[in-house]
């Protein structure tokens, strides 16, 4: 822009003030990316991913994120940093999002995820609790998990099971924010310009034209549903 396009951005900014400004742009692009939230059509998938903000021998030194950030542990191991808790459709849309501390149990976010929702939601084994299945069917939610090892097996419909088996659409999505849209670095030097960072590559991938999806047509759900 400042070699090629120089002509259209008179007034641009020097790179100092652009980033002193960059906290204020925060609350308005977080509004703007829940705009950009689609609405479901009775079938989500809910998962979480691990936001490292640093490598794990280099915690004791870290000092950016001191007061914020926690120790967690995903599939992968130990981390310390953020998560990223989002539910997504069967198209690939993200529905909703919520950024917490590394160390939060990925089931105390799904209430707020799943408030303007109604249908079959579907989780991994991280989300196995009772209290949270009661909750959500009060409003009209029901959660399919996949169950321990160590847990009864219980009669789980056809269709259900196949779309258990389709989760991998939603790690499919965190893989790509992370590698494609630059989710997660190390570089961040400031708790504001690092929330900017994570809601600006969710609203580019919101913009993404081809994402990934189950290809389920509407007219077969209805005839296996029926």
């Amino acid at each position: 822009m400042c070699k090629i396009l120089t002509k259209k951005f008179p007034k641009r900014l020097s790179y100092n003030r652009f980033i002193e400004l960059l906290p204020e742009v925060l609350a308005p692009l977080s509004c703007f990316m829940q705009n950009r939230c689609r609405k479901g059509k009775g079938i989500a998938f809910v998962d979480s991913t691990p936001l490292r903000v640093c490598k794990n021998l280099r915690i004791p030194r870290h000092k950016t994120f001191v007061n914020e950030a926690g120790r967690g542990k995903s599939s992968t191991g130990w981390f310390y940093g953020f998560k990223l808790h989002l539910l997504v459709d069967d198209c690939g849309e993200i529905l909703s999002f919520q950024i917490t501390h590394g160390n939060v149990d990925d089931r105390k976010p799904v209430p707020t995820l799943v408030k303007s929702f109604v249908g079959k939601v579907f989780g991994d084994k991280g989300y196995v609790s009772q209290k949270l299945t009661d909750l959500l069917a009060l409003n009209d939610i029901a959660l399919i998990i996949t169950l321990r090892k160590n847990m009864k097996p219980r009669a789980i419909e056809v269709f259900d099971k196949l779309l258990l088996r389709k989760r991998s659409i939603i790690e499919t999505i965190n893989d790509q924010l992370k590698n494609i849209f630059q989710l997660e670095h190390s570089r961040h030097r400031s708790l504001a310009n690092y929330m900017i960072d994570i809601v600006a590559s969710l609203v580019a991938y919101s913009y993404q034209e081809k994402k990934p999806s189950l290809n389920i047509r509407r007219d077969d759900l209805l005839s296996v549903l029926g």
